[in-house]
């Protein structure tokens, strides 16, 4: 008999990833989700084989190191709608000039390590980035990647938005920006950046990666020019997409969609190895760069 290799990575289905799907999303609990993960993988060894391999691995190296000389990092304080907010601001080493401006807006697991790389990687591009911490009115992100996640159930929604608004206020009275900016956001924070498009009229541009999309009645507000990146197996956000454009056309919003069939949903993040989709992911960021660039010159 042919013994099993200790080094083969686990088969992981698609009906794993939508599992994990359903649990990031506050539909499962942990002890649920795992449940269903035995099922599927077959077996309790099995299934705690596969389920690092979905989450987010925050040891994973960044692709823009902390201490890169090319930027200078720190984290801040500043006001929020009705008390102190917490980021992560970031701003090319060699900057000369005024530069656009951009908020980095976290998915549900708060302001981790990857979207601290992600604001690096901004700012590396010529602008100032600021990633915010959203659950700064609980006591900001814990280390605890499953604690911050129930966290997400007991913001206030109305609080979550005022608290973005007042992000836009901070970084257009930035002494190192232009007077412009724009939001990227992705999961939660796609949901995120999309209401504040809907609420922020001094918002130049937003990036909503796989977000959910705001209510019809309130798309008319927009006055930012979007760019909307999904997953082409993301039914559940997805769902809304049509709806959504109808809404736009109608307002006459500038937008521009783009579905990355074969890719699922957090396909940007590349600390979760089974649904990272580097393909997707490098096009959409080369997308996403340029139209900062242009919206926020």
């Amino acid at each position: 008999m042919t013994k099993p290799n200790a080094n083969t990575k686990p088969a992981i289905t698609q009906a794993m990833i939508d599992a994990y799907d359903e649990y990031t999303h506050l539909t499962l609990d942990r002890r649920r989700f795992m449940q269903q993960l035995t099922r599927l993988a077959g077996s309790g060894a099995a299934a705690a084989a596969i389920a690092p391999l979905l989450a987010a691995n925050s040891a994973q190296a960044a692709i823009v190191a902390d201490n890169d000389p090319r930027v200078k990092g720190e984290d801040i304080s500043y006001p929020g709608s009705g008390g102190e907010m917490k980021g992560y601001l970031v701003r090319p080493a060699d900057q000369t000039g005024k530069l656009g401006t951009v908020i980095v807006v976290h998915e549900n697991r708060g302001l981790n390590p990857h979207i601290r790389d992600v604001a690096r990687r901004v700012a590396l591009e010529g602008f100032v980035a600021l990633a915010p911490d959203f659950l700064s009115p609980l006591g900001g992100t814990p280390d605890d990647e499953d604690k911050a996640r129930d966290l997400f159930a007991k913001l206030d929604p109305a609080q979550t938005v005022a608290n973005g608004v007042a992000t836009v206020a901070f970084l257009k009275a930035d002494k190192d920006g232009n007077d412009k900016v724009g939001a990227v956001g992705f999961c939660w924070g796609g949901g995120t950046v999309n209401m504040l498009a809907v609420n922020a009229p001094d918002l130049s541009a937003g990036v909503a990666y796989y977000g959910m999309q705001p209510k019809a009645a309130d798309v008319s507000k927009i006055k930012a020019a979007l760019l909307l990146h999904y997953a082409g197996l993301d039914e559940r956000t997805n769902a809304g997409i049509d709806a959504f454009k109808k809404e736009l056309d109608a307002a006459h919003v500038e937008y521009t969609v783009y579905i990355y069939e074969g890719a699922n949903h957090a396909f940007n993040n590349d600390t979760s190895a089974a649904r990272y989709d580097k393909k997707a992911a490098d096009l959409a960021w080369g997308r996403t760069i340029a139209f900062l660039k242009e919206k926020l010159a």
